[in-house]
């Protein structure tokens, strides 16, 4: 019993941590990226850990500058987009994994990768909208 508890604990920590890293999609791959940039031109770890960690502030800096300056709508549009869509592909990417081992039809796979996407996308664009608006309205 105990470990069946143990077992269902872990898989709603994995979930949530899935959860956090997939909203945060193009942060983490422009931190990876950076990280493996830096790392092959001959730069020791820590520095490569630096840069990806500026490189990933950086990212969200720059769409939450966008979003705080820019007035024309479809200009913060793209700039959420452009942050949304990373995380709608790693969205799919998670409900797919998840539950490929669970379900047997590739097409009601594919509609719950799809619907899991989506509700990831929308949870991206929702929270960095909240993080832009909150911190450039003062």
């Amino acid at each position: 019993m105990t470990l069946i508890l143990l077992a269902i604990s872990l898989t709603i920590t994995f979930c949530v941590i899935a959860w956090h890293l997939a909203i945060y999609a193009l942060p983490v791959m422009t931190g990876i990226t950076a990280f493996q940039y830096v790392y092959a031109t001959g730069s020791g770890f820590w520095f490569s850990a630096l840069a990806a960690i500026g490189a990933a502030i950086g990212s969200v800096v720059l769409v939450i500058a966008v979003l705080g300056f820019a007035k024309n709508p479809a200009l913060r549009l793209i700039a959420l987009a452009i942050f949304a869509i990373p995380a709608v592909i790693a969205g799919f990417a998670l409900v797919h994994g998840v539950t490929k081992h669970m379900i047997d039809s590739a097409i009601a796979i594919n509609i719950l990768g799809g619907i899991g996407g989506l509700v990831i996308g929308i949870a991206a664009v929702l929270n960095l909208n909240a993080v832009g608006t909150a911190a450039l309205s003062r």
